[in-house]
């Protein structure tokens, strides 16, 4: 009887958190061919592209979507691939909330941020900005933004001033970074105190805002809609353009002399933290808060892309078809890929996070996560929280959340230290014991 008071009172907690915001606009389904068309084109698969009268039959034109997800998936190399860009940098300032919702409360705390950053109160903060390897016509979403917690290491000879410094003294210890990557609609400051908190790991962290966030949304919007929407094409380009964002963000921390890797990604965040991943083998550290198997699946069942699906079955569509039309950028469409992902024979190391309450990412999606993790061997740790998804943000399930998912990644950073350790005795060790062959014989 316990149990069933505790589930109502936590959905009805869950929905009114939900609920709470009414500015989400119910925009009308469009295919969207346009935002995938440059890629196709340039990598010589324009012949996907519908043409003109299929483009006014929407029959026509849900087939023709159909196709280019599974030439996708086929190609996802390709797909998920990139050029590395040429203009990384690191800019300074003042840190902005960039709130994507209109209640008294965000508002007046946004206010007072940027009254403290005129007023000299506050400090500038370090940001990897560079220029996105996938286009879109908002130039703002382009320029790629990271806030940079680096991590002081014994190696560094001049770190930054009021960088932690953790308590490990070895100089021979390998650069370690993950990348951060929050929830939709998350404000520029969600994830920050976890990154504080890798910092004090030894592990350096980019705070990634994800395409059509924080400063990267385009000035019409007041949430980050265009991130997922009823817009199927600008859907899976905004996914894509995530994937290979991290990828990037991985390529720049190599440069620093970074070593080993890690990402941690939350609802939406976790689809795209997975999807770099599972193409991406120096990815080995994962953290996937809330996860979900299709993006489909999510968008249709979950109470707070309702506004999405109202437009969507006002189009006809169904939850079948629509997992077909974003099959592409569906974690379940890589679980194989994911566990061939090896690196001298080591497998990658995978938290799994989610919730019994959950109403976004409804609990049976996350249930069918496990059993497919577990049926193609990947090596995973699950963790339950007893909340729904909005409420993993309230006291006391955020420091539950955050417990699972720091403890985790000090564990397995320590761990893949411990790897690295090993495998540099191992070579050291071999040409001794070919040696002692050689006198043998």
């Amino acid at each position: 009887m316990f149990r069933k008071q505790y589930a109502r009172w936590m959905y009805e907690w869950e929905t009114r958190l939900t609920t709470r915001d009414e500015n989400r606009i119910v925009r009308p389904l469009e295919w969207g061919f346009e935002w995938l068309e440059p890629f196709l084109e340039t990598h010589g698969f324009a012949a996907a592209l519908p043409g003109p009268e299929a483009m006014r039959d929407d029959a026509a034109a849900e087939d023709a979507m159909v196709r280019i997800n599974q030439l996708l998936i086929r190609h996802s190399d390709v797909f998920f691939g990139y050029e590395r860009p040429t203009d990384f940098r690191l800019e300074e300032r003042h840190p902005e909330l960039f709130p994507t919702n209109v209640r008294p409360e965000t508002l007046a705390k946004d206010a007072e941020i940027k009254r403290l950053a005129a007023e000299g109160k506050t400090g500038k903060a370090q940001f990897l900005r560079f220029t996105s390897p996938e286009r879109t016509p908002y130039s703002e979403n382009d320029m790629v933004n990271a806030r940079w917690y680096p991590a002081h290491h014994p190696s560094d000879k001049d770190p930054s001033p009021g960088t932690p410094k953790p308590e490990h003294k070895d100089p021979g210890r390998p650069k370690q970074a993950i990348v951060v990557m929050p929830q939709w609609n998350a404000d520029a400051f969600s994830h920050n105190a976890l990154c504080a908190i890798f910092n004090r790991m030894g592990i350096s962290a980019l705070r990634l805002s994800k395409p059509y966030h924080d400063i990267r949304r385009p000035a019409e919007l007041e949430r980050s809609d265009y991130a997922v929407s009823a817009n199927v094409g600008r859907t899976i380009s905004a996914c894509r353009q995530a994937v290979v964002d991290i990828r990037c963000c991985i390529d720049w921390l190599e440069t620093q002399g970074y070593e080993q890797f890690g990402v941690l990604g939350t609802s939406l965040g976790s689809c795209y933290a997975f999807l770099a991943s599972a193409h991406d083998k120096r990815i080995r550290v994962n953290a996937f808060n809330h996860a979900s198997t299709a993006f489909g699946d999510v968008v249709w069942a979950g109470q707070s892309t309702r506004h999405i699906r109202k437009a969507l079955e006002e189009a006809g569509l169904t939850q079948d078809r629509l997992r077909a039309l974003w099959s592409a950028i569906s974690p379940v469409s890589y679980y194989e890929r994911m566990a061939s992902e090896e690196v001298d024979g080591l497998r990658k190391k995978i938290l799994l996070v989610y919730a019994d309450y959950d109403l976004t990412f409804p609990k049976e999606y996350s249930l069918q996560v496990v059993d497919a993790f577990t049926r193609v061997g990947l090596n995973f740790e699950k963790r339950v929280l007893p909340c729904g998804h909005y409420t993993t943000g309230e006291t006391p399930f955020q420091y539950m959340d955050g417990w699972y998912m720091g403890s985790f990644v000090y564990r397995a950073f320590k761990a893949l230290r411990k790897e690295k350790a090993g495998a540099q005795a191992s070579r050291i060790e071999q040409p001794v014991e070919a040696e002692e062959d050689l006198v043998s014989r």
